[in-house]
């Protein structure tokens, strides 16, 4: 198990300890938080490219020492203009993989420009080197990377571009052997040298677009010009004393607002953590979540989703009043995604980014654009064909969006920076990471590190089971069972459970860093 790390001065953590490494030198050369954020970004999209890439999306969280306020950057992008339900007529539903699923314009790369030219200090060429220094030169191909690769093979075959580079001469290739991505590294090079817009407009742009046409793809070159991410401000709501953000739709952050706001209304004083009522609250307070989740996120400029209600404390204790602590809640969820990478970065001066960015499933589509090494996202396969449905697939829209960055401030400074992979897993391992630190006072590597669980149909598994982890006792485990809980114990440290970091700025303001054991990731401090 990870020890915390503690440092003075920053803190860098992220999944892969590459790119917190990466992240930590942008910051020992002079850069800021939102350099390093962008330093770590861009390094998971190499090192981690089965979770992340510059064919994905981003949300930011950003606090500014300056401007003393939380602020958003919607990083996601949306469908093309061609892109309408009839031209899948005859499906019942988008296909989860292929060309099919590529839908939606990346928006990651804008994001990475416009954090840069809001509130960096360096170029985008200065923190795109060591992203471009691992993928030319190569790096220690992870264990998580080996295996997913294992699991998807067949729909790396499926595209000679994906196969060529996940599958070199045909074939697995092995952890920790040296993973070389020649095609990214020249893209980044031209992104470092020519900027954003020759991802969206330029001779980049080009070469995806006739790629992706090549193989079938209904999006255009106007689709990647007219891509536009947005700064937006965050939705929040208060937990104890603390002032909790999320990003607001098409994010899913505001589940975790509104089981905060029902687990407020508990004394967990008399609730010890780890115990069967720990375990059976939290979750059914983030059944219910979901049931409101499931009913209204989409993209905001398409269906007026009430928000005030959902966030308010008033909704709040009305929902904590229907809670039974010996029986569940029946409630149907989504399939959603799971390949996606949170890290989050505070420098000596107070500036904090939170951040969390997805190729949706792993390996997204499986369709990468040409020579240019970047795999598409599949998050457009999370539309519904049904235009009942308010997520329902229409050109130009932003689709129900998972990843929700986290970040909590007492007294109007950052104190708490937090997030996960996992997809439907996000707002549980979100909420129990924060209930651990601030209602029972661990550091962010025990509560990342202490026992946890997942519940519904995450990663595309049809089913409503409660998967937890075997280090929780047996007695628990029937507790739960006998509540009517599906139990599925599963290992002791589950990669289902998704990849978690914390940093956590104590009262002598030092900054504690954890991550997690089920990851690659370190905690980097100064």
């Amino acid at each position: 198990m990870n020890k915390a790390i503690v440092g003075s001065k920053s803190m860098v953590v992220s999944p892969h300890y590459l790119a917190s490494q990466a992240g930590n030198t942008i910051l020992e050369k002079g850069g800021n938080a939102f350099d390093a954020a962008v330093a770590v970004s861009a390094c998971l999209a190499v090192v981690y490219p089965h979770m992340t890439g510059l064919g994905g999306d981003s949300f930011w969280l950003t606090y500014s020492n300056k401007e003393e306020k939380v602020r958003v950057y919607n990083g996601s992008g949306r469908t093309g203009i061609n892109v309408t339900r009839d031209a899948y007529e005859g499906q019942s539903s988008i296909p989860i993989r292929g060309i099919e699923s590529a839908i939606t314009v990346p928006g990651m790369v804008d994001s990475w420009d416009a954090v840069l030219n809001k509130y960096g200090r360096l170029s985008l060429a200065e923190v795109l080197q060591p992203a471009i220094e691992y993928a030319a030169k190569g790096f220690p191909l992870s264990l998580d990377q080996h295996e997913n690769t294992v699991k998807r093979a067949d729909l790396l075959k499926g595209d000679s571009d994906a196969g060529r580079i996940f599958l070199p001469n045909q074939q697995i290739p092995k952890a920790y052997q040296r993973f070389i991505q020649l095609d990214l590294s020249n893209t980044l090079k031209r992104l470092a040298e020519s900027g954003r817009d020759d991802f969206y407009k330029g001779e980049l742009a080009d070469r995806i677009i006739s790629s992706l046409k090549n193989k079938g793809s209904r999006l255009t070159l106007e689709d990647f010009a007219h891509h536009q991410g947005e700064w937006a401000e965050p939705i929040s709501t208060t937990y104890r004393g603390y002032d909790v953000y999320q990003a607001p739709p098409n994010s899913q952050g505001f589940v975790g607002l509104m089981a905060l706001n029902m687990l407020e209304n508990f004394n967990f004083n008399s609730i010890k953590e780890g115990s069967y009522h720990y375990y059976h609250l939290l979750v059914e307070a983030l059944k219910r979540s979901f049931q409101d989740r499931n009913k209204h996120l989409t993209d905001p400029e398409f269906y007026d989703i009430p928000l005030q209600k959902l966030i308010s404390k008033s909704y709040g204790k009305e929902m904590a009043d229907e809670l039974q602590f010996d029986r569940v809640t029946d409630v149907e969820t989504q399939s959603v995604g799971s390949d996606t990478a949170h890290a989050a970065v505070i420098d000596e001066d107070g500036n904090a980014v939170s951040f969390i960015q997805s190729l949706y499933f792993e390996f997204g589509s499986g369709v990468v654009a040409g020579d240019t090494g970047i795999v598409m996202q599949n998050r457009g396969s999370f539309f519904s064909l049904d235009p009942a449905q308010v997520n329902c697939l229409e050109p130009k829209k932003r689709t129900f969006h998972t990843l929700m960055p986290a970040m909590a401030l007492k007294d109007g400074i950052p104190r708490i920076l937090y997030g996960t992979q996992g997809g439907e897993g996000q707002p549980q391992t979100q909420t129990a990471i924060l209930t651990r630190m601030i209602d029972y006072g661990m550091d962010p590597q025990t509560a990342i590190s202490a026992p946890r669980f997942v519940w519904g149909r995450t990663w595309g598994q049809q089913t409503q089971e409660l998967k937890i982890e075997g280090r929780v006792g047996i007695d628990v485990l029937e507790q739960l069972s006998k509540a009517g809980h599906i139990v599925n114990k599963v290992e002791d440290f589950d990669g289902i459970m998704g990849h978690a970091n914390a940093i956590l700025v104590d009262d002598e303001g030092f900054v504690h860093g954890g991550v997690d054991p089920r990851s690659n990731g370190a905690a980097v401090g100064r």
